[in-house]
């Protein structure tokens, strides 16, 4: 079952329990296939939200059987290093800094890290630190990610 299929048996029960869909990872482990879903809310995800969702999410996968065989499930928050997914969570955070992997060569490379300057309909818009702007192609986006940033509370510098 690819990832739109398990996101369209997923979305409607983690919205059932008033939580934001934000999107699904999935990985091969060692032992069993990973399904990592991340979810948030405008109060904050804790630990016991990750639990609910969980415990409802396994019943509905235990029904629909969407995997064959053993895999783990994971419940998360996104996190500050936030998972981008779809075009308007792109759209929610523009002028923030992404770091960007493509599923094959954009310009001659596939990691990309820069400021989110434009969202299309098709695409996006970054400008690495260097000054250089790329525009990307919005179905060659293999994951994306926010990259925290950190205020330093560290006093100035005198000069001797």
């Amino acid at each position: 079952m690819d990832t739109r299929e398990l996101e369209a048996i997923i979305e409607p029960v983690v919205a059932g329990l008033g939580y934001e869909f934000v999107g699904i990872e999935r990985a091969v482990a060692r032992r069993a296939p990973l399904i990592r879903v991340y979810i948030d809310s405008a109060s904050g995800i804790t630990l016991r939200d990750c639990e609910r969702v969980s415990q409802q999410v396994s019943s509905v996968m235990d029904v629909e059987d969407p995997v064959t065989g053993p895999y783990t499930l994971e419940v998360s928050s996104p996190g500050l290093d936030r998972p981008l997914f779809t075009l308007d969570q792109y759209s929610r955070f523009l002028q923030r800094t992404v770091s960007i992997e493509t599923i094959r060569l954009v310009h001659g490379r596939r990691k990309f890290r820069g400021h989110l300057n434009a969202v299309t309909v098709n695409e996006i818009s970054i400008t690495e630190q260097e000054g250089e702007a790329y525009t990307l192609p919005f179905d060659l986006i293999h994951r994306a990610r926010l990259v925290p940033q950190f205020e330093s509370n560290k006093p100035a510098r005198r000069s001797r």
